[in-house]
């Protein structure tokens, strides 16, 4: 893509009302724009790193047998109603009608996932099974805060599993679990598996899935040993204190932001909308259900609260807008300049993402929107540079120049 075309600039100084600095550096560099307190929207640089981790997401999610479905964001009130819900989650946006009738904004999916499933689903046969989705949810913030790690709009993975027996719930848990972490590997982040209350959801204990970040909300006690970990709200553990899982580690506590959750939700569901199945004796039984969620554009924000330095965002390759950002240094119509167009077809040829600033700014405004974007390799061309290329990885202060050929070797 060439930057001349790209419709969104750079800005120079963060928006004074932003003190996250994810949402300082995402709106400078031209990803998002803030529509209000808690909603943002999100632009092509934007759009591009949350189609990468939605795709990411979605890879893990089918690969332990989800099945991706679109649900209706707009519920009736008697789903809510149903599972104590409209009165009892007061972070419940609710939307009255013209028509006197009121609805819900899906803050998730429980109350309208479980009659659609159990639609289907009538016997021991059905089961096991595993339904997903990647869309927008609402919440009623009191204060919408940290950028978008925390809004009343945001994109999140939402899975449902419904299990005829418990035993075949935890070991399909168990595998949600390893799969998440997996997946905020490939993202280039370390999370840690996070004891946690189940909240509205479950009675059950939960698992919280937390990065270590100074940005984050939540403190948690980690083991330095093994991968015990605890969410405070729930401990009375001290740090320095001997681990109590395997005895050897001693507890640390740090700031945290949570990008995942995963709850055992029993027949709870089930019970509420009055849903069973057939199982294998030919009795009636409600399911066992379990939900596990990943905070789409709360990971966005997430990696730009760990990746950036004074100068703007570093991304990692996996999420990042385009591979590579190359910048013509020269005039358009002498031999760097048309070496610089040269490049930039090649690279296209070979299926290599890449920004091209081709724009008639200064090499300092180029340099500085670069840093500012973050894409991770940075490739100049110029009269000084020859024949060659310089490049220059994003997080290294290393510069070198280099053929097509070696380029190629490390793109």
């Amino acid at each position: 893509m060439k930057q001349s075309e790209l419709f969104t600039k750079t800005l120079r100084e963060a928006p004074k009302d932003e003190e996250a600095v994810n949402a300082q550096l995402l709106i400078r560099a031209g990803f998002i724009n803030k529509t209000m307190a808690g909603s943002y929207s999100f632009l092509p640089l934007g759009l591009r790193v949350l189609n990468k981790i939605e795709n990411a997401v979605r890879n893990e999610m089918n690969a332990i047998g989800g099945q991706e479905i679109l649900m209706s964001m707009l519920h009736p009130k008697a789903l809510w109603e149903t599972t104590g819900g409209w009165n009892n989650i007061d972070v419940l946006f609710k939307v009255p009608s013209r028509t006197e009738k009121e609805y819900a904004l899906a803050q998730s999916a429980e109350e309208a996932v479980t009659p659609l499933v159990l639609k289907h689903a009538t016997t021991y046969k059905d089961l096991p099974l595993a339904v997903y989705q990647i869309h927008w949810k609402f919440r009623d913030e009191l204060r919408a805060k940290s950028g978008i790690l925390r809004g009343r709009e945001f994109l999140m993975k939402d899975m449902y599993s419904f299990h005829e027996t418990q035993a075949d719930f935890d070991k399909f848990y168990a595998k949600a679990k390893k799969s998440y972490l997996k997946l905020y590997k490939s993202l280039g982040l370390t999370a840690k598996a996070t004891e946690a209350s189940g909240g509205a959801f479950s009675q059950k204990i939960s698992y919280e899935f937390m990065v270590l970040t100074d940005a984050g909300e939540d403190d948690i006690f980690y083991c330095d040993k093994c991968e015990f970990c605890v969410n405070s709200e729930i401990s009375k553990q001290n740090i320095g204190e001997k681990c109590q899982k395997c005895g050897k580690g001693v507890l640390h506590r740090a700031k945290a932001s949570e990008v995942g959750n995963v709850f055992d939700l029993s027949d709870k569901y089930g019970k509420d909308f009055k849903l069973t199945f057939l199982d294998k004796n030919n009795e009636r039984k409600h399911p066992i259900m379990g939900c596990y969620g990943v905070g789409v554009t709360r990971l966005m924000g997430v990696i730009v609260e760990k990746y950036h330095d004074e100068k703007g965002i570093i991304w990692p390759e996996s999420v990042s807008p385009f591979k590579a950002h190359l910048l013509r240094l020269a005039d358009p119509k002498s031999k760097a300049g048309k070496l610089a167009d040269k490049i930039y077809a090649y690279l296209l040829a070979d299926n290599i993402e890449v920004l091209y600033d081709e724009r008639t700014v200064s090499a300092g405004q180029k340099f500085a929107d670069a840093d500012l974007i973050g894409i991770p390799w940075r490739l100049v061309v110029s009269e000084k540079t020859g024949a060659k290329i310089e490049v220059k990885a994003r997080n290294s202060k290393k510069v070198n120049l280099m053929s097509y050929g070696s380029l190629r070797q490390i793109l």
